[in-house]
């Protein structure tokens, strides 16, 4: 029996160190700087009603003259009462889901505050309360002349002497989306923290609110660069008082505050509108600039198309005046809307990060572009033409957005940003990890949403087709004690792993069929061939039984495994007599509530030959992250079980193939509190001396 300390969430048993002593396009095909709007997309009546209401709305605000011309739509002709919808974003909708799921005439869980409690995360950043969604302007860069390609050592091993991402005089920032007054998404804007290891954070006070005619609806998402002066920029999209989303500028009103506590926003905003064709509600999301071969700055915008999801190219020089590039960064049919687009490069070579502005013979580029409409974050790896702004896929039938594109995650996982961690000579991954209960519950329990656990990002070199993620080394530092497990887990055996408590684990495993097993299976010709047509999504999930698999890890789950959330591997035999491995996240079982949406998520993963099958999975109260062959393949999951918490969660390691003996070698660690702290000038200066 667990002694009632184990009944105790960790945090509640370790001390904070802060309070302790202690368009494809031609790349040979002319440069235009200056263009005429991209071809067929407005009819001659079209723009100059556009240039009509843009006339309207400056001289209605007193703002300066802008270069492109806008459309004001009404929100008059709205028929929903959601905000989101109003101003063009999509909010949380999970309640109809979980309505729609065979539940939909029962009484929602009613949940209590002991269990709400336990949700909380301990070592994910979130708010202290209320609502966040998108990461900000994690990312500036610097350029200076000598870092060109055009040198003669390789641009991608070049380190930077510039202070890096917003890694500003010894602190990481973080700014993030965010409703001051509610846990629901309304009233945007910009949460900021800091961090001297991307771990343990204390909170700041917020950076920007929604003040001006331009920004009245929402501060939104925004991206800053260091300038080669060393001075720092933020565009941010917002929300204009009729609901236009328009590009903005702000700067810090003292570059010599450690902090960054106070930001001024440019008396000459807004610096972009919509230009002729994007409709006033599409149009979010700069990117961090990134230096062009001629010296230019250059910047990229999400939007659409009728259906076809694009991203606009912009040049400047002083970040206030723009020139629109007649051509895309690229686009792609039937993906709807693109939002928070991140582009950036990667080496084919080595496994350090790269600065945005790095390019040549050695370097490829990812475009990576959240889609509004299945609210899924796709990238795909391509080759990037700096002489008209221009990028291909290597593979067009992967291509961004796509049903067979690559995702950064296949669960929990949403419009997510990367910088270039220049203090370490990385590239760090961000993401916003929504809620998957009911909107009611998250109002209940005061806050809604969190962050992923930050991760570095690198082009797989073993493959150079895909990019690997891994949770950032410093999360080792709340790694308290650990056990070593080996075993043998036999056809349809589920095995409890003694760690008392498993509210806060790190897991890494690694797990081995025997060799004549797998060749007795691929001899086999009774053993259906179903590599091609297999999908977690549509498996059954873990309880289905298959020749090698599934295996793995149930976590989260109570003694009777009566709420259980298995993170396995599934093995299945192809038609051309190879085996496919599969990652996948079973939430069908991870709770009794009815008012939780409870999917099964997952991917094929590529294993290699010669590879074991290995896996990590961070486990933190409401939110599972698992990390499959190095983090080829990820899932981020939310569950939220109603007795398998506190002293009561625990960690079971299961085989459910037919055919096959698994061998499991892992190690389990119990994880620390990150102990993230409310803002006071002490806990800065406590942070600071750790």
């Amino acid at each position: 029996m667990a002694s009632s300390d184990a009944l105790l969430p960790i945090s509640a048993r370790e001390e904070d160190p802060l309070v302790s002593d202690g368009s494809r396009s031609d790349p040979n095909a002319e440069t235009h700087r200056r263009k005429r709007p991209v071809k067929g997309l407005l009819a001659v009546s079209f723009g100059l009603l556009f240039i009509a209401f843009y006339v309207v709305l400056i001289a209605t605000h007193h703002g300066s003259s802008r270069s492109n011309d806008v459309k004001i739509e009404s929100d008059e002709t709205a028929t929903t009462t959601s905000r989101a919808r109003l101003a063009g974003v999509s909010e949380k909708s999970n309640d109809q889901l979980w309505k729609l799921s065979g539940e939909r005439n029962t009484v929602s869980f009613a949940w209590n505050n002991s269990v709400l409690s336990w949700q909380r995360t301990a070592f994910h950043f979130q708010p202290e309360q209320n609502w966040m969604n998108d990461p900000n302007g994690p990312e500036p860069k610097r350029l200076v002349a000598d870092q060109r390609s055009d040198r003669r050592e390789p641009a991608e091993t070049r380190r930077r002497p510039d202070p890096g991402p917003l890694f500003y005089k010894g602190w990481y920032h973080f700014f993030y989306q965010y409703n001051p007054n509610a846990a629901v998404w309304g009233d945007i804007v910009w949460g900021h923290a800091v961090s001297k290891d991307l771990i343990h954070w204390v909170h700041l006070p917020i950076a920007m609110v929604a003040d001006q005619w331009y920004d009245a609806n929402g501060v939104w998402t925004g991206s800053a660069t260091f300038l080669d002066d060393g001075s720092l920029v933020m565009l941010y999209t917002g929300s204009t008082d009729k609901s236009v989303q328009v590009q903005n500028l702000a700067y810090p009103e003292d570059l010599n505050d450690p902090l960054l506590l106070k930001w001024v926003k440019y008396s000459g905003n807004p610096v972009l509108v919509p230009p002729p064709g994007i409709l006033p509600k599409d149009f979010r999301d700069p990117t961090t600039a990134w230096k062009t071969s001629d010296g230019k700055w250059r910047i990229t915008i999400g939007s659409k198309i009728n259906k076809t999801g694009i991203s606009l190219v912009y040049d400047t020089i002083d970040f206030k005046t723009y020139e629109k590039h007649d051509t895309l960064l690229h686009k792609v049919p039937n993906t709807g809307m693109w939002e928070c687009v991140d582009f950036y490069p990667v080496s084919k070579t080595a496994i350090n990060g790269l600065d945005t502005s790095v390019n040549g013979p050695n370097v490829k580029h990812i475009v990576k572009a959240s889609m509004d409409d299945t609210r899924f974050d796709h990238y795909a790896v391509g080759t990037y033409f700096d002489s008209n702004g221009t990028w291909i896929p290597d593979d067009p039938t992967i291509d961004v957005g796509m049903s067979a594109s690559l995702r950064y995650d296949y669960g929990k996982f949403y419009a997510s940003k990367t910088f270039y961690d220049q203090n370490k000579g990385r590239r760090i991954l961000w993401s916003w990890i929504g809620e998957s209960d009911s909107e009611a519950a998250d109002v209940q329990k005061g806050w809604s949403s969190l962050q992923g656990i930050p991760r570095t990002v690198v082009l797989d070199t073993k493959t150079g087709k895909n990019l690997v993620q891994w949770p950032v080394e410093e999360i080792k530092s709340l790694r308290l004690s650990s056990k070593q497990f080996d075993m043998e887990v036999g056809p349809g055996s589920v095995v409890p792993v003694d760690v008392n408590t498993a509210t806060q684990l790190d897991i890494e495993a690694e797990f081995e069929i025997k060799k004549e097993t797998l060749d007795k299976i691929l001899g086999d010709s009774s053993v259906v061939a179903e590599a091609e047509e297999f999908s977690c999504q549509k498996s059954g999930g873990s309880t289905v039984r298959g020749a090698l698999g599934p295996f793995g890890f149930s976590v989260l789950a109570d003694k009777s495994l009566s709420e259980q959330t298995p993170v396995y591997f599934y093995v299945a035999k192809g038609k051309d007599s190879k085996l496919k491995a599969f990652f996948c996240t079973d939430t069908s079982r991870s709770t009794f509530a009815n008012d939780v949406v409870k999917p099964i998520y997952g991917s094929s993963v590529p294993v290699l030959e010669g590879e074991k099958l290995t896996m990590r999975i961070l486990v933190d109260h409401s939110i599972v992250e698992g990390f499959a062959q190095g983090g080829r393949t990820c899932i981020t999951s939310r569950v939220y079980p109603t007795k398998a918490i506190y002293g009561a969660a625990k960690l079971f390691v299961f085989n459910n193939a037919i055919d096959a003996t698994v061998t499991a070698s892992f190690k389990v660690w119990q994880m620390n509190s990150a102990f993230i702290h409310p803002y006071s000038e002490e806990a800065v200066r406590a942070l600071s001396s750790t």
